[in-house]
């Protein structure tokens, strides 16, 4: 039940961890080639790969929503951590993805759960998982939850325009690295350790750059708003021209070099992009987890399926930076010690 917490109760810990960690990927695996070959316009062979450096991504299913992975990832979460679906006060679904517009889609995953915690949505494009621990963490700081579930379910698969022609296909091309997954993790109070710095830079005088148009106000109906449309190129200039800048104060307020961090967890839309914010913001790449080529653009799952996988082999005391990048425009950054 969602209620405030006595001061005395926090005061001890005035830290907040992340104690489990999950991901869920589908099953069905698609190549780029076979992307490709659906695609209704006539591109040279090998394009898509070449221009992302993806070779394949993982496709929801007909059955599969994004509940659906974000349940499983949740479920793995909760075991991770320990706790039983009761023992959450506060569930965040954080995706850019979600089954309907109304009502939240946390709801839906709670149903499935079991769990009977205060269940919100929250979106932010890209970003929308990060922000979700974000927001979780400052209301368990507030005293208004114990322990939080944060969770995502992204199937932005469904926004590529397979019967694009040639125009089409150009104005579409972002969604064709896309891939599908979910993720979840568990906060609460820790006594060591825990999200250490978060930072947040936005501009939004881009938000015209990329997106999904349809399902709201604007365009709430009509097929041809579904897709999802931008200018790569656009947002790819915006995220050089700040992302180092971002870096540069987390260190500073840190003091932590980028060499110090045991894993740097980007969010990565094709491998080209990666190399250039390995070349513009100097981060060693060996820190990296890298998703791209074999999972795609996950959009905010990403941060969370490579936490998933560096996870089980981290010691405590180590420390993870997330960098997030997402459409809008914002940047995120979290710095995260394991307890």
């Amino acid at each position: 039940m969602n209620h405030l917490i006595d001061e005395w109760e926090l005061a001890p810990y005035m830290r907040v961890g992340i104690t489990g960690v999950g991901a869920h990927l589908p099953e069905h695996e698609v190549t780029t080639a076979e992307l490709q070959h659906r695609v209704a316009a006539r591109l040279p062979r090998g394009l898509f790969a070449r221009l992302t450096g993806i070779e394949r991504r993982r496709v929801a299913g007909a059955g599969e929503y994004a509940s659906t992975l974000g349940l499983h990832a949740a479920r793995t979460a909760l075991k991770d951590a320990g706790l039983d679906p009761l023992e959450i006060d506060l569930l965040l679904f954080a995706s850019a993805t979600r089954d309907m517009v109304e009502p939240a889609t946390a709801h839906i995953v709670q149903a499935a759960l079991g769990s009977r915690a205060h269940a919100l949505d929250v979106t932010n494009a890209c970003n929308s998982f990060v922000n979700g621990i974000d927001l979780a963490r400052s209301m368990i700081l507030a005293g208004r939850a114990r322990r939080a579930l944060v969770v995502t379910g992204e199937t932005p698969t469904r926004a590529m325009r397979l019967d694009a022609g040639l125009a089409e296909a150009r104005r579409s091309f972002a969604g064709y690295t896309f891939g599908d997954a979910g993720a979840a993790v568990v906060l609460e109070p820790v006594e060591r350790g825990g999200i250490l710095d978060i930072d947040t830079e936005t501009h939004s005088e881009h938000w015209t750059a990329g997106g999904i148009p349809g399902g709201g106000s604007r365009h709430p109906r009509g097929d041809e708003h579904t897709y999802f449309a931008g200018d790569g190129h656009r947002l790819r200039g915006v995220f050089e021209k700040v992302g180092a800048g971002i870096l540069d104060r987390v260190c500073g307020r840190t003091g932590l070099e980028l060499e110090e961090y045991a894993k740097i967890l980007v969010h990565q839309v094709t491998l080209p992009y990666l190399d250039r914010f390995v070349e513009v913001t100097g981060v060693p790449r060996e820190k990296l987890e890298v998703t791209v080529s074999g999972l795609g653009n996950m959009a905010s799952a990403t941060l969370g399926v490579q936490l998933a996988r560096v996870h089980p082999g981290l010691a405590t005391g180590d420390r993870v930076l997330l960098v997030g990048l997402g459409g809008g425009v914002s940047l995120m950054t979290m710095v995260w010690e394991r307890s």
